[in-house]
């Protein structure tokens, strides 16, 4: 599937860009599906927001639950200060997650295939695990900062294994918010770790730090502007971020979190599977 040529790039940068690898025809599908699963939420009955602000948060049931389900989250300034959303429900929708590669066939057959089961192979992942998948908005005006973080914080195996797939659904551009990376910095430490805890009242989750590394800055990031279609591929412990969209156009993208089960899996990362919902491949 890679040439020896990418596959060097990706140990070397961390990150790889593959063009072209989704059709039109593949994310019109996508973006079809998710369109509906908005139609068919109601913002009023369920108010969650999601941000990743906060180095400590409270956790609710509706967060947990949406580990094997899937559940809409808002954007943070969705909502006015009478309460009410500021525009329609489909432009103010931050995400879905983070499931539906399992329980819906319009994203299962997006994120399995042999192609993509090829791709893991191919970066070493030998036994692929999916365990999140989530349909990113990017609103228009609203669409909110996603701060520099590593996914390995998220998705804590022994040893590191987490690889981020990231499929652009919309051309991703500077201007509307896309992907800033560190070229090799995937290098460097685990800087933090998002662990939860629970008590008889309530599930809590908190950013632990682990190393005062620095995130990077003008003189180290580069943007990954790319067109529709394309398929970014991130180490665990590549520091990316995103700013927020002032554009007038959304940015949509799919993603993908999959670590490799030869490594252990750690019980206290908030995303967990039970037995009878086995987390699976490509």
């Amino acid at each position: 599937m890679l040439t020896k040529a990418q596959q060097q790039g990706f140990l070397d940068n961390g990150y790889l860009a593959l063009p072209g690898f989704k059709s039109a025809a593949d994310i019109a599908a996508l973006r079809q599906r998710a369109a509906q699963i908005v139609q068919a939420f109601d913002p009023l009955q369920n108010r969650a927001v999601f941000s990743t602000k906060e180095q400590d948060r409270s956790v609710d049931d509706y967060f947990m639950g949406s580990a094997s389900t899937v559940r809409c989250f808002l954007e943070e300034e969705a909502f006015a200060e009478n309460g009410q959303l500021r525009q329609d429900k489909s432009l103010s929708i931050n995400k879905i997650g983070h499931a539906m590669h399992d329980l819906d066939p319009v994203f299962d057959k997006f994120s399995r295939g042999p192609a993509l089961a090829a791709l893991a192979a191919d970066i070493g992942l030998q036994q692929p695990q999916i365990w999140q998948s989530m349909y990113i908005f990017k609103q228009p005006g609203i669409g909110g900062e996603v701060r520099w973080h590593q996914d390995a914080t998220f998705f804590e195996t022994q040893p590191i294994s987490v690889t981020t797939f990231w499929f652009a659904l919309e051309d991703a551009s500077v201007t509307n918010g896309c992907l800033w990376v560190e070229p090799g910095g995937h290098r460097g430490p685990l800087r933090e770790r998002f662990v939860t805890s629970s008590s008889p009242s309530a599930t809590a989750a908190r950013i632990e730090p682990l190393d005062a590394t620095p995130w990077p800055d003008e003189r180290t990031a580069v943007p990954l502007e790319v067109s529709a279609g394309t398929l970014v591929l991130l180490h665990g412990l590549l520091p990316h971020y995103s700013a927020p969209n002032r554009s007038a156009v959304s940015r949509h993208a799919y993603t993908l979190h999959v670590t490799d089960g030869r490594s252990q899996y750690s019980a206290r990362n908030w995303l967990q599977r039970s037995s009878d919902f086995p987390v699976r491949g490509f």
